[in-house]
């Protein structure tokens, strides 16, 4: 089996060179002949047909074929194998061979690469407001509300009947797009309409894994449908947040009842389902949508998809990256989740420096429930439980992991004894399944409530659940006060009270535990996540197709539903890019994520410094990026780090790759620089200094960044610096002048530390600022100072 990673062509063999030099550029040629060798060494044992995705040099296609479909058909691969034809974001196709077909079709000379179909998976109001969106000013009134700018979802879907979708008093559909309403199951083309423009979906990907191995179901056609028509609930809550209409008296059983709304609540919708019910979402569909969604003229592009597991690939070998770089380099905003691996390190995912990466915070409402033990102690945790209140009635607790037998302890399927939890609370851990699939196990089991506890990698951070018990989720802390107390009092007893909907909590925003953190495992040179937006407990839309645990015993119907992951964080970003792009429709995509950035939010709604929900201490860059999301003051950021096409070919070269290799990204040939560039000094709105861990003394470096004047013609800017703790930083000029021909202006950053005198916190770096500053605008970059291990 070819190994899920890039293979070059055999016929580049030749071009390899041999030579011992250790240069960076050798080793990583030398590496891949490597991965060359093991593939030739394995094809004789495996011969499982697999998905292969393929990378064509499209300009080497002959004339005599009319277009790059017959070309493949005659020369790689018969019809009967391709998936996909790329021929937008990617050139190349998508075909099931066996690893010596996938062998064969690589000896061909315009072949550039290859790599395996790899399953993603999801990264599972008041909002608006929360974010500095108020009705009749600022932003949204700047926008029409995001009307002219049509947003495209990567999801699973979207459920059209629901008010959110409304396109009642919409103006007609934007000229430029192209695209279409692809009918289906329950999906026809009266479910498009002004506000979902078009609707598409992706299956081939899926379906052709179901027959290898077992690695995935077929489309179970009993619980999914195909066509754009959501069956899981994911899509249509993504799509609501970045761009719902107001729906009046909405609410999840009572919870959170109001306005519910998008960020931008006039902006059209284009629907790319590309992930499935228990399936997860594969990268050869993701791809054919990237190339759709550019074809069929979407503005922004939301993806809510990640790797998980906090584990990324090469850009090269990330199809995520790769069709992002070709929307982002046709001017198209491409929002995605940072992933919901938090509060470990190094833990982000889409690291891609064309993409804006997106951690999630709370907003000021919660959901609090209190356990009360009958020593009359009470502890704080959180609930959406709506079913019938055990009314201040005392049940006897029980906690089966002091048995000693982990599956009970995390309340698995099947792990309970009807006999020890029938008629009582049952305290279970959290982790290894869904969080109200254990609720459901003590259900069947006969318990009447849950305790869900946190474990020590979840700290504090707690999220709601539509739990179908009385059920009520505690942090760590809490979790092992209520443990402890039970051990010593065998026979203690407890209830659960609910206290529905809290508006004005405080501290807000706080950085969710789950969020994943940095620093930036591919190029810690690039500080990701870049921002945050919320993402903790959000109303939406949600499907008719499932109830609001997603569970087959919830029978549960709700027009809306509470989620939480910085998959809610990331269309929460999309919206805003729809309104940037609206008010500003001459902004680049990464003038647009520096005017988020640039202007983001470092305090929460006590005015204190924003906090990191799982140690509860001061929240730093890793955590948040460039703060929380503010649209009160995004849309005039003053100043923006613009990037251009070349600027991505550049960091490309920096890092590394060769010209075959950017080539895979940006489908047009390339050629580095003799001066091979700095990857710090890509123009972007963060400072991320290196220094080797081994070195002593006095070290320096210096960066250089560009500066675009979008506010007022003629200004003046001052910087101001806040050096990380032991650290020195000098910025020449520091002081920056704008007239009607100078628009454009860079200045250089010296960062100099002494190791003797360096103290790095916890994750490893130090953390401080510079900011620009005319008296109306502060225009603030992080800086980051680590040192890492040389190569």
């Amino acid at each position: 089996m070819i190994p899920p990673y890039i293979t070059p062509s055999l016929s580049s063999l030749h071009s390899l060179s041999l030579s011992l030099s250790l240069t960076m550029a050798s080793l990583h040629h030398l590496h891949l002949l490597f991965l060359l060798l093991v593939l030739v060494t394995q094809i004789s044992a495996h011969h499982t047909p697999q998905t292969y995705i393929i990378r064509v040099d499209s300009s080497s296609k002959p004339s005599v074929f009319p277009t790059h479909y017959h070309w493949y058909t005659a020369e790689f691969t018969a019809p009967t194998t391709i998936l996909h034809v790329y021929d937008t974001v990617f050139h190349g196709f998508s075909a099931v061979l066996t690893p010596f077909q996938a062998a064969s079709v690589l000896k061909h000379p315009s072949v550039l690469a290859a790599f395996q179909d790899r399953r993603r998976q999801l990264h599972t109001t008041r909002s608006p407001q929360f974010l500095g969106l108020r009705n009749q000013q600022g932003l949204w009134s700047e926008s029409d509300y995001g009307s002219d700018v049509i947003i495209g979802v990567f999801d699973t879907g979207i459920w059209p009947e629901r008010r959110s979708f409304s396109d009642l008093n919409l103006g007609p559909v934007p000229k430029r797009w192209r695209g279409t309403c692809e009918i289906g199951v329950r999906f026809n083309r009266k479910n498009c309409n002004r506000k979902i423009v078009g609707a598409r979906y992706f299956s081939k990907g899926h379906e052709a894994a179901s027959g290898f191995g077992g690695i995935v179901g077929g489309i179970n056609e009993t619980i999914e449908f195909k066509s754009p028509r959501d069956a899981d609930g994911h899509g249509t809550h993504t799509a609501s947040t970045a761009a719902g209409r107001y729906a009046f008296r909405a609410s999840m059983e009572g919870y959170a009842s109001g306005i519910a709304k998008g960020v931008a609540p006039k902006a059209r919708l284009a629907i790319y389902k590309v992930c499935w019910k228990n399936a997860g979402c594969f990268d050869s569909d993701i791809l054919a949508a990237f190339d759709a969604a550019v074809n069929d003229g979407v503005d922004v592009i939301s993806i809510s998809i990640g790797g998980g597991e906090g584990i990324s690939s090469p850009y090269y070998l990330d199809p995520i990256a790769i069709g992002a770089y070709g929307a982002v380099s046709r001017g198209i905003f491409v929002s995605s989740s940072a992933g919901n691996d938090g509060p470990n390190g190094m833990s982000v995912t889409n690291l891609a420096p064309w993409l804006t990466t997106v951690g999630a915070g709370t907003i000021d409402r919660n959901f609090p429930a209190d356990v009360i033990l009958d020593n009359g102690r009470k502890f704080s945790g959180v609930s959406l439980y709506a079913g019938e209140p055990l009314n201040g009635k005392m049940y006897p607790l029980v906690y089966p992991g002091k048995s000693g037998v982990l599956s009970a302890s995390l309340c698995m399927e099947n792990s309970l004894d009807p006999n020890l939890v029938r008629g009582k609370i049952v305290i279970c851990d959290r982790g290894s399944s869904p969080r109200v699939a254990k609720g459901l196990v003590v259900k069947k089991a006969g318990g009447v409530g849950m305790i869900l506890a946190n474990g020590v990698s979840n700290g504090e951070g707690l999220v709601g659940d539509a739990h179908l018990i009385p059920a009520c989720a505690v942090g760590s802390d809490e979790g092992d006060q209520i443990k402890s107390y039970l051990a010593s009092n065998p026979a203690a007893s407890a209830t659960i009270n609910f206290r529905g909907t809290v508006v004005g909590t405080k501290p807000a925003p706080v950085v969710a535990s789950f969020s994943a953190r940095g620093p930036n495992g591919l190029n810690p040179e690039i500080l990701k996540p870049d921002l945050i937006a919320p993402g903790v407990n959000i109303l939406a839309a949600w499907t008719e197709a499932v109830g609001p645990t997603g569970l087959d015993a919830d029978t549960r119907k709700t027009e809306f539903n509470i989620l939480s992951g910085t998959s809610m964080a990331c269309p929460h970003v999309s919206g805003a890019a729809a309104l940037l792009r609206s008010a500003h429709p001459d902004w680049s995509p990464a003038a647009i994520r520096s005017a988020m950035m640039t202007t983001a939010s470092l305090t929460d709604n006590s005015f204190n410094p924003m906090l990191d929900e799982s140690s509860k201490k001061p929240a730093t860059p890793y955590d948040f990026g460039a703060g929380h999301l503010n649209l009160d003051l995004a849309m005039d950021p003053g100043l923006v780090y613009d990037l251009t096409n070349n600027d991505y070919v550049s960091f490309l070269c920096a890092i590394e790759y060769g010209p075959k290799t950017i080539q895979v990204i940006t489908r047009s040939a390339v050629n580095c620089p003799m001066r091979k560039p700095l990857p710090e000094n890509l123009n972007y709105p963060s400072i991320a200094a290196l220094f080797p861990s081994g070195s002593t003394g006095v070290s320096s470096k210096t960066f250089f960044r560009m500066v675009t004047n979008v506010g007022e013609t003629n200004a003046v800017y001052r910087v101001k610096i806040e050096p990380p703790k032991g650290v020195n930083v000098g910025v020449k000029p520091g002081k920056l002048v704008f007239s009607e021909t100078v628009r454009r202006l860079g200045y250089y950053v010296t960062i100099t530390i002494d190791s003797k005198h360096l103290v790095l916190d916890d994750s490893g770096a130090v953390f401080g600022s510079l900011s620009w500053v005319d008296g109306k605008h502060v225009v603030r970059s992080p800086i980051v100072v680590t040192q890492i291990d040389p190569l």
